[in-house]
């Protein structure tokens, strides 16, 4: 497939066209080399009408219900006045690289939505379950007038708070779990929390609900999560019946109406771009090794070294840098 115009191509977007914001970030999420030049022509074409959405990163352990409530969510949001956009990262296939929970299919009634867009993406190798390209796509979303980005992760894990590190705001959804649950989790993605909702309070589940909503405002307190401007909040909600979930609205904009006006906002996202450059950096690096010709050569020779013992890994990449940036193999 050749590569779209890009300018032809963000017009479409901006015009509100759908069918051309899902081409948009099929082509951002490319990782071929023209395709990846006509994403950047597009992402400088689209970056002046983006950003004035609130982003809203969730994650939770696997059960605790996040495509339901991300669905609840959603269309209350929407019944606000606002339209929704879900990045929607799955877990990859390790025989196909493609998505395999199908996030559209457990969001029927969002998914079906106008003034919705549900996008499922596989995670691929990117630490943390949060595809590479997440961020350029809640870009695009926002240029075509999506003014709510939720970026749903795959799970609870060592890199899972990477989605804390291009959101807004991060929202930590719990199980009825209580003080057990919390001493399970990491403890940076406790401390990176900005709201922690306990979901299915409901039936038998809701007394035990209440009691975990209110150990985990005991070792937040402890843990002193949140900043000098936020106190991370604990709540609970339902998004089976709906209980608690237009409270969790509230909440969020309780939340923008604190950190807009102190900068926390706008310092967050400073912060998030520059991290965004580094890691960019960094990938291109390693990309640029893998197809280094002179390194190419060198490395089945450092590999069966490291391999046998016979070099330490830490020897054998110096080594293999020091091929890579002189020329010498």
């Amino acid at each position: 497939m050749t590569a779209p115009d890009p300018i032809s191509l963000g017009k479409s977007v901006l015009a509100g066209d759908r069918r051309a914001l899902a081409r948009a970030i099929t082509l951002v999420e490319s990782a071929r080399p023209d395709h990846r030049a006509a994403a950047d022509r597009l992402l400088e074409y689209l970056l002046p009408e983006a950003g004035r959405s609130i982003r809203i990163g969730i994650t939770g352990v696997p059960g605790v219900g996040k495509s339901t409530f991300i669905e609840a969510f959603g269309l209350h949001v929407i019944g606000r006045g606002h339209k929704v956009a879900v990045l929607a990262v799955d877990p990859s296939s390790r025989r196909s690289g493609g998505s395999i929970l199908g996030d559209k299919t457990r969001m029927e009634d969002l998914s079906r939505c106008p003034d919705a867009f549900i996008r499922p993406s596989p995670a691929g190798e990117t630490l943390g379950g949060v595809a590479r390209r997440t961020r350029e796509a809640m870009l695009v979303c926002e240029a075509a007038g999506f003014d709510v980005i939720i970026v749903e992760t795959v799970g609870v894990g060592q890199s899972e708070t990477a989605v804390a590190d291009m959101t807004d705001l991060f929202l930590l959804l719990l199980l009825p779990g209580g003080g057990d649950e919390l001493q399970g989790l990491k403890r940076g993605i406790v401390e990176m929390a900005d709201l922690v909702l306990v979901n299915k309070d409901d039936g038998d589940l809701a007394a035990a609900a209440q009691r975990a909503a209110s150990e985990y405002r005991a070792a937040l307190h402890l843990l002193g999560a949140g900043s000098a401007d936020w106190r991370v909040p604990v709540a609970t909600c339902s998004a089976a019946t709906g209980r608690g979930i237009g409270e969790a609205w509230d909440l969020v904009g309780k939340f923008r109406d604190v950190m807009e006006p102190s900068g926390g906002i706008a310092t967050r996202r400073a912060e998030q771009a520059r991290a965004w450059m580094w890691s960019e950096i960094r990938e291109g690096l390693v990309m640029a090794l893998k197809a280094d010709p002179v390194l190419a050569r060198r490395l089945p020779g450092l590999d069966s070294d490291v391999a046998a013992g016979r070099v330490t890994p830490a020897a054998a990449a110096r080594d293999a840098l020091e091929a890579f940036l002189t020329g010498r193999s």
